[in-house]
């Protein structure tokens, strides 16, 4: 019961960040996607990073067990799923997080898109036998780099946890780096609105 308490307080204050960076606005969500505005997409890949660096990094020192890291297989459908969570994240401004986030602030448009996810959700459900028998789920465990004593190989000669760490740094920089948009200012919005 202490870890169903948990994760509630640790999921609403997870919500209540994303609402209060902006990330369950789906106006500032179009705009990181179409590059104009990247302030959110700076906040992402710094909180990926840090979280890596710190978690990999905890592994190291053995602070971090690695047997509550799950890895989950590598499929064709896990591909298929990432590119229609992509359109829908593109399409509706949310991703399902930021979705339950803007539902909870009590936005109309994001309680039909968890209605939607839901709905897809039972729809996989419903199919899943037929998705199972045509090969799309079969697949084999993958990391990038290599992890001591697993049954499965990376891709990469690399320990996984010190390749883990730099890719953590190289989003930190790259957080850093990134302008506030790549995409030029256009004349609506150079304009401010009268009130």
């Amino acid at each position: 019961m202490t870890s169903i308490i948990l994760a509630i307080v640790i999921g609403a204050a997870f919500g209540a960040v994303l609402d209060r960076i902006g990330a369950s606005d789906p106006n500032w969500i179009t705009r990181m996607l179409t590059l104009r505005h990247l302030n959110l997409m700076k906040t992402i890949l710094l909180a990926i990073g840090t979280g890596s660096v710190l978690m990999f990094g905890g592994q190291m020192l053995g602070l971090v067990d690695v047997g509550h890291m799950s890895v989950k297989a590598a499929y064709a459908g896990v591909f298929i799923g990432g590119l229609l969570l992509g359109a829908g994240w593109a399409a509706a401004g949310y991703c399902p997080g930021t979705g339950l986030a803007a539902a909870a602030s009590g936005r109309r448009d994001a309680l039909f898109f968890v209605a939607g996810g839901l709905l897809g959700a039972a729809a996989y459900m419903v199919t899943y036998p037929a998705w199972k028998a045509s090969g799309l789920l079969d697949g084999a465990k993958l990391t990038l780099g290599t992890i001591p004593g697993a049954e499965y190989e990376g891709l990469l000669a690399m320990r996984g946890d010190i390749l883990g760490i730099v890719l953590g740094l190289v989003f930190i920089a790259i957080a850093f780096a990134l302008p506030e948009r790549l995409v030029p200012r256009s004349e609506e919005e150079k304009v401010a609105p009268a009130e």
